[in-house]
This record gives structure tokens, C-alpha cells and sequence, in this order.
């Protein structure tokens, strides 16, 4: 097993950074991307200092382990909600606040509100069609209002 170690060279790490590269095309999940990002720098690094074996594989393990908070970091940046829309996919949260005309009167609670072209339930205390309604919280499909 050590006479496999010893013979690692430059061209063993730049392959199979290459292979675990290629691997995660087949099978992505952006773990052996980084894995083959370690073993490339280690081929790059042999080129330039010819280390040993031990030293090869301390740093294949450093640049894996580095390579997680990097991984976190740069993956925390690409998911959520993007910055330049804090309401994608919450479209009920972005009524929070706005006041709107009531379509059909809430009677016993409940009522309902045209908002562009959808009509939303609404509940609150009771008020004749045609009230203006502030939006104080969205759960869901159904807003509750109360009076501006």
C-alpha cells in the first residue's frame, strides 16, 4: 500500500481531479467538483515543489476541507430570495400594508378584495362593499384586514 502512495506523481492528481470532475457530471451534487478542485491543486502545486507522498495526500485533505466553507459561501450567495425581488414566490407578503378596495363585503369575517386579477379572501371585521381595507397579514391564500 505504501509502494502505491509513493508513486504519486503530478500526472496521478491532475487525472484524477480530471475523473472526479467528470463524475459529477454524471452524478452532480457539487461535492466531487470540489474534491477534483483539491486534487487539480495539488497536480498544479507538484509541478512547481516536488513533494512527498505524505505531504501530497495532507494537502488533497487541506484543500478538500477548505473547500467546504468556500463551497457554503459561495452557495449562500445563489439561493433564497434574490435581493432585487425579496417577494419572489411570497407574493401574499408583498400585500402586507397596502390598502385596497373591498369587492364583496365581509360579512361574519369573512369578505373578499379584487387585487389586479385575483380575488383574494379576506377576514376582518365586518364592512360594506366597496370599503378601503389595509392588509395587515397574509397566511397563505387568505389575507386578514382591517380598517386604513
Amino acid at each position: 500500500m505504501a509502494e502505491m502512495f509513493s508513486t504519486l506523481g503530478t500526472w496521478n492528481w491532475l487525472i484524477f481531479g480530471i475523473i472526479l470532475m467528470a463524475l459529477e457530471l454524471v452524478a452532480p451534487g457539487v461535492f466531487l467538483f470540489w474534491l477534483g478542485l483539491a486534487a487539480l491543486l495539488v497536480g498544479l502545486l507538484s509541478f512547481v515543489v516536488h513533494p512527498s507522498w505524505q505531504l501530497q495526500i495532507l494537502m488533497f485533505a487541506a484543500f478538500a476541507a477548505a473547500a467546504v466553507p468556500l463551497w457554503r459561501r459561495v452557495a449562500r450567495g445563489h439561493h433564497g430570495a434574490s435581493k432585487s425581488n425579496p417577494f419572489l414566490n411570497k407574493r401574499a407578503d408583498a400585500l402586507v400594508g397596502r390598502v385596497f378596495t373591498l369587492e364583496k363585503p365581509i360579512i361574519d369575517g369573512a369578505g373578499t378584495v379584487r387585487i389586479d386579477d385575483t380575488i383574494w379572501r379576506v377576514a376582518g371585521p365586518d364592512a360594506p362593499a366597496g370599503s378601503r381595507v389595509r392588509i395587515v397579514q397574509a397566511d397563505g391564500a387568505s389575507l386578514t384586514v382591517a380598517a386604513p
